[in-house]
């Protein structure tokens, strides 16, 4: 799958509600819905408005994770729900087309690019899962996950 990569910058933080986890690469495909799920429910049981896209934020090569969903404006975290934030600064950012289980290629496709055009990664990365539709249970290559890395 060819990928379309943009360097952006992102001018301002964007506030999250998120869990953390830490996790194996095999068990990411676990890990990440079920953390979705938990935060979801905390986030209507709590009535926090404008909960938006879920996010999976990779802060480590340890695989140390926060998951959660976007927020409108900073929550009041706590030691179960807890407020963060996306990052802003220089990104280089690419759209995958296609089943989770294929994202690796789109954050391959980033590190390619960086090392053939002399950027330099930092941590964290994240992704930012499309609102499921219906269509995509039948049609999986249109689930939409934007994939993010900040440029040093």
């Amino acid at each position: 799958m060819g990928y379309e990569l943009r360097v952006e910058m992102i001018p301002s933080a964007r506030p999250t509600a998120i869990v953390r986890r830490r996790a194996t690469m095999a068990q990411l495909p676990k890990v990440i819905p079920e953390a979705c799920g938990t935060v979801w429910n905390m986030v209507k049981a709590r009535g926090i408005k404008g909960a938006g896209r879920h996010v999976a934020v990779y802060l480590d090569d340890e695989m140390n994770l926060e998951i959660g969903v976007e927020v409108e404006e900073p929550i009041q975290g706590d030691d179960e729900l807890i407020a963060s934030s996306l990052p802003s600064g220089r990104v280089v950012t690419t759209v995958h087309f296609g089943p989770y289980q294929q994202l690796k290629a789109a954050h391959q496709a980033i590190q390619d690019w960086c090392k053939a055009n002399g950027q330099e990664l930092v941590r964290p990365c994240w992704e930012v899962y499309g609102h499921w539709l219906d269509e995509w249970n039948t049609d999986p290559s249109k689930i939409r996950t934007d994939v993010c890395y900040l440029l040093k």
